[in-house]
């Protein structure tokens, strides 16, 4: 039996292209990078406080900015994750990390209220420019996960959004963070939260509307 040719079939094939594949391991290495430049403007700008590699600095110091590193690192994995939905995919880790962060304000406030210092945490100095700088420097992290996800797919672009503004916040706070040279509770637990919550906002608001497909 001799088949009728069809050209469509043809003309179909000679628009395809090869697409690279999106793997996690790229999608780590990129955020990485992120980081890493964003470091690297602080450094560069702000400058690093050389007091905590020399053990000067207090250990509230290291927990806050090793939990805003951990928060933004699982954040920005499950922002990768999200950009190639599939079965199976988890973002629990998230929820344990924000917890985890969530309870230093909380903590923070409750023994400045105690101590009678919280008046004292409000007015203190630099605050102004500790929540703007982070929010800045998250541009780097935040502009890198937008790019990737709108390589992908993303099923959820809210939740997308929210975790894309809670990574970029968190790292980009830890990369200012280390240039601060405020190392008490009341500065480091409020203030170095707020920028996160503001970048957690935006992101929700904003990110959604850039990667929606």
């Amino acid at each position: 039996m001799n088949r009728v040719p069809n050209p469509l079939i043809d003309q179909l094939a000679d628009d395809l292209v090869p697409v690279k594949p999106m793997t996690r391991s790229a999608g780590a290495a990129m955020a990485a990078l992120a980081l890493g430049l964003s470091i690297a403007g602080t450094a560069l700008f702000e400058g690093i406080w050389m007091a905590p590699f020399a053990g000067q600095a207090s250990p509230f110091f290291l927990i806050v900015n090793g939990a805003f590193l951990m928060l933004g690192a699982a954040c920005a994995g499950a922002v990768v994750r999200m950009a190639s939905p599939k079965v199976g995919n988890s973002y629990a880790g998230t929820g344990w990390a924000l917890a985890m962060t969530a309870i230093m304000p909380i903590a923070t406030v409750v023994m400045l209220l105690g101590h009678g210092e919280a008046l004292a945490a409000v007015d203190a100095a630099f605050a102004l420019h500790c929540v703007t700088a982070p929010l800045l420097t998250s541009l780097v992290t935040g502009g890198a996960l937008i790019w990737w996800l709108r390589q992908g797919a993303p099923v959820s672009t809210t939740q997308a959004g929210l975790l894309t503004g809670f990574a970029a916040g968190a790292l980009g706070t830890f990369a200012y963070g280390l240039s601060c040279s405020f190392d008490t509770v009341a500065h480091l637990g409020l203030w170095h939260m707020v920028p996160v919550a503001l970048a957690a906002l935006i992101g929700r608001m904003v990110v959604p509307g850039l990667i929606r497909w």
